[in-house]
């Protein structure tokens, strides 16, 4: 038999409060209230769902809701017409629907700024010599 192709799906309920870490595979749905540090792949912050935290890593964020914290998404962070983020943002692709609130310092980055980074060339190198023009 193979193997089968699916992801896991986990949803922390409206009534649900959680303190503490969350590490999750697949989808992570919060629709009630979480403190601490999260880390997964896809995590979608419901309407209803608020998380303050001091270090969540994810793939993937969607925020209906609100956020409060350090985020760091390698892929993209969507913001809601609901929702709200505030905090430290570090993110490659970064989305906000009219109506959404970012309220966050945000540094959105590509493999190619992530190399910059590392050995980044001094200003005089980047000018144009004359006989280049």
């Amino acid at each position: 038999m193979g193997k089968k192709n699916y992801k896991n799906l986990s949803i922390i309920d409206r009534e649900l409060k959680i303190e503490g870490s969350i590490s999750s595979n697949g989808t992570l749905i919060i629709k009630g209230q979480v403190t601490g540090t999260i880390d997964g792949d896809v995590v979608i912050i419901a309407e209803d769902g608020r998380v303050n935290s001091s270090a969540t890593k994810v793939s993937s964020i969607t925020i209906g809701g609100k956020f409060q914290g350090d985020l760091n998404a390698s892929k993209e962070l969507i913001i809601l017409s609901t929702g709200i983020c505030s905090g430290k943002v570090t993110c490659k692709d970064l989305i906000v629907e009219n109506g959404g609130i970012l309220n966050a310092d945000v540094s959105c980055k590509t493999a190619n700024s992530l190399l910059a980074e590392k050995d980044p060339l001094p200003f005089e190198h980047s000018e144009l010599k004359e006989n280049e023009i």
